[in-house]
């Protein structure tokens, strides 16, 4: 990043590094796994909008394979995305990773050094980064700390129905830790503003809301007949699909049983479920907890023909299954903005979403899809039959969502990241 500033009516321009951390996932991987999702696109479209305007930014992520080279330009415009090693270079538990941080921050100081270059703020996501970015500031001379959470323990842990999806302390005294050490948070709503500074008692006066962006240049609707010739989906079929992380908070199980329920409602063609996420073709003894517990409900319910679990998808199909779709669900007990609603709503398409979080602020209720109580597959249902049987209502919802999106392209959000990145370094 160039920036130009002034001092004694004299002008100066010099040249600003950004480091991005994303410490326990890789913008790079396949959406659907484990630990892939919205920060994911977040982190990768950011820096390539950055790209863009002439901003220099390398992301640094856990090395997870060792056969993936360290160093990628798949970002394009010079920006990298370096993987450092720091324990065992393959997934473990998020737990375990903790541990290995003080690898990576070594590991980026030595990248630094090696390169001979100065990054001049560092941009962090998720807490662990957080912790990264803190030790890492401290070796640079205190350079400033942008950070975003995505999700928080916090919030998690008010939504979690056992022990086993509760976060442990070590997670929330890192969040705190993080918002003790950040120059400035950038949150995705008001909402989450609000949790911050109720739960985490963060000084608001740091707190900035930014909503995520959206890329209309690949976000965008495809006419239906070509998306769907492009998946193999029938002409004459309805289609509710779902994008995301197959674990508990996603509300997959309500969405399933929604579905049993519109068997009920006597529509005219024949309606399919279609899940991306996870890996449902795993062998019996390593499919996810989840991913069983969904298949068992969908053989009670007897929607097995109704419900296929398509597994991961790439980012460069996604737009094809968003204009395929009649509608969109995203049925989570938490999320702190909701990239998916927003994705496929550029893409022209109705989003039906629980009232939580960024979602009851994204999706407008009634204008480009409808919001629905949490765990509440009898609305979700009637919601989903409103549209389903309705031609005119899904396309002028449709239509709308596709008109809001465009209040999230990236081109104007990026302006404020840039703002914020400017005041810090200058």
């Amino acid at each position: 990043m160039s920036v130009t500033f002034k001092v004694a009516d004299t002008c100066y321009t010099r040249n600003v590094n950004i480091a991005m951390l994303s410490y326990h996932t890789c913008p790079l991987a396949t959406l659907g796994g484990k630990d892939t999702g919205g920060m994911n696109v977040y982190v990768r479209d950011l820096t390539k909008e950055l790209g863009r305007r002439g901003i220099h930014v390398d992301v640094f992520t856990r090395s997870q394979d060792e056969h993936v080279p360290h160093v990628l330009h798949d970002l394009g415009f010079g920006n990298r995305v370096v993987h450092i090693p720091a324990g065992p270079e393959n997934p473990i538990p998020r737990r375990e990773l903790v541990k290995y941080i003080p690898q990576f921050v070594d590991g980026i100081s030595l990248f630094a050094q090696e390169k001979g270059i100065k990054y001049d703020l560092l941009h962090s996501h998720y807490w662990m980064s957080g912790l990264a970015a803190g030790a890492l500031s401290d070796k640079w001379k205190h350079a400033p700390i942008v950070h975003m959470f995505h999700t928080l323990g916090e919030m998690k842990n008010r939504v979690a129905r056992n022990a086993a999806e509760r976060e442990g302390s070590y997670r929330l005294d890192g969040e705190r830790g993080t918002i003790e050490r950040a120059d400035r948070i950038i949150v995705a709503t008001p909402a989450e503003k609000t949790q911050l500074e109720w739960l985490y008692k963060a000084d608001g006066k740091k707190i900035l809301i930014i909503p995520p962006g959206v890329d209309t240049t690949h976000f965008y609707q495809i006419p239906a007949d070509e998306a769907r010739q492009f998946i193999g989906l029938a002409a004459d079929a309805h289609m509710i699909l779902f994008v995301g992380r197959i674990e508990p908070l996603k509300g997959v199980a309500t969405l399933i049983r929604a579905v049993a329920c519109l068997r009920l409602k006597n529509l005219r063609e024949p309606v399919h479920l279609a899940v991306i996420g996870g890996d449902p073709d795993a062998a019996p003894e390593h499919l996810s907890e989840e991913m069983t517990r969904l298949q068992k409900l969908c053989d009670e319910l007897t929607v097995g023909k109704m419900v296929v679990f398509l597994g991961k998808r790439s980012q460069d199909t996604l737009p094809y299954y968003y204009s395929a779709a009649d509608v969109v669900v995203m049925p989570s007990h938490y999320e702190s903005f909701g990239m998916v609603a927003l994705e496929a709503m550029a893409c022209g398409t109705p989003v039906i979403a629980s009232q939580v979080g960024g979602l009851a602020y994204l999706v407008k209720d009634g204008k480009t899809g409808y919001t629905v109580p949490t765990e509440d597959h009898n609305a979700l249902c009637e919601k989903l039959t409103a549209i389903l049987g309705d031609d005119l209502l899904r396309k002028k919802l449709g239509h709308n969502a596709a008109e809001y999106a465009r209040n999230y392209d990236w081109k104007k959000v990026v302006k404020q990241i840039i703002e914020v990145y400017e005041e810090l370094v200058l």
